[in-house]
């Protein structure tokens, strides 16, 4: 039997044969980088928390993750015709013993069973909105082209120098990057925009990860996005995490198959709700993975790690996906097991 990260690659390669279906994030073992020592993020039940950016973020007790606070008082860019003013990229120029403490951690991961993977959050386009309040941004790029080209730019610089950090001093075999591009149905903007503003900085990251060793460019965006696919593949994404079944994903896995891969096709409000159950869970896997098949595509959980809003949810998912490979591979639990690393969960 392959290990998870050779089954990983065979799904995902032209080519490739998998042995059976890969399984949520089995194949990914996710760690950081120094930058997270710098800016602080909430845990659950705080609220008011700054970030290196001089974003402030809350948790509150009742929602699902932390989010940018956006009142008045709190907003870091006040006027997009001055951003100059507000927005100062924190540094990355780090001690020599925590660059030297992550690479420990990348050390240590079991290469022959799963890709050593860093994990960069937020994005591009998040971090604008982040900055600057998710409507005004999305005015902003109707109304100030040449401001918001511009700030861009300035975070497109700041990804580029964390890249070259993670690439030198880590060396990963994959990023698993966030910026969310779209709701349920549709996407943030048009592809004509999403095409003039980020196709071309993400070109310079993702091209600058695949050129300095990392081998697999893995983009979260948890969203509807099958509009954007096309400039996805431009823009160097191996796999895209987090797409929800509203893509039809059967009809983008027929299409692009071969030029991109997708994970993802059970978003959270399909299975993690309060009072869910495993005959539901077991419902959605099986059928997802019947109109998807397990090549170019993993069944997983849309969010953007391991794990579940509600507790118990994405173990049962894993659970499920064994259950089928058993019953439709030939696979045996015992083999399975020892495929994988011991999954941490995330969140």
């Amino acid at each position: 039997m392959l290990t998870a990260r050779q089954n990983f690659i065979e799904c995902i390669t032209e080519g490739g044969t998998p042995d059976r279906m890969s399984n949520q994030f089995e194949s990914l073992k996710m760690a950081f980088n120094p930058s997270t020592l710098h800016s602080k993020s909430p845990q659950k039940g705080e609220l008011d928390v700054k970030n290196a950016w001089g974003v402030t973020y809350s948790f509150p007790e009742n929602v699902p993750a932390g989010f940018p606070v956006h009142t008045a008082d709190k907003v870091v860019i006040k006027d997009i015709e001055e951003w100059q003013k507000y927005v100062k990229a924190p540094s990355l120029d780090f001690p020599g013993e925590e660059r030297d403490m992550f690479r420990a951690q990348y050390d240590a991961i079991d290469r022959e069973r799963a890709l050593a993977t860093t994990f960069v959050a937020p994005g591009i386009f998040e971090q604008c909105h982040h900055l600057g309040e998710m409507s005004e941004t999305l005015v902003n790029l109707a109304a100030y082209p040449d401001e918001m080209h511009d700030l861009i730019k300035y975070i497109k610089d700041y990804e580029l120098k964390l890249a070259e950090l993670i690439c030198d001093k880590l060396k990963p075999d994959a990023v698993f990057h966030h910026d969310d591009w779209g709701g349920q149905k549709t996407t943030f903007m048009s592809p004509s925009m999403f095409e003039d503003y980020f196709v071309e900085p993400y070109k310079e990251v993702y091209g600058y990860y695949h050129d300095h060793g990392v081998k697999y460019v893995i983009h979260h965006s948890d969203s509807y996005a099958a509009t954007l696919v096309p400039s996805m593949i431009e823009m160097g994404i191996d796999v895209w995490q987090g797409c929800f079944s509203t893509n039809d994903l059967p009809t983008l896995i027929k299409k692009y198959g071969g030029k991109i891969s997708f994970m993802g096709g059970i978003e959270n409000c399909l299975v993690d709700y309060e009072g869910w159950t495993r005959e539901n869970i077991h419902d959605v896997v099986y059928r997802t993975i019947e109109e998807c098949g397990s090549k170019y595509f993993i069944p997983c959980i849309a969010q953007g790690g391991s794990g579940s809003v509600f507790p118990g949810v994405y173990t049962v998912m894993g659970e499920e996906i064994d259950r089928y490979n058993i019953e439709n591979f030939g696979c045996k639990q015992e083999d399975l097991d020892a495929a994988r690393l011991v999954e941490e969960i995330m969140f």
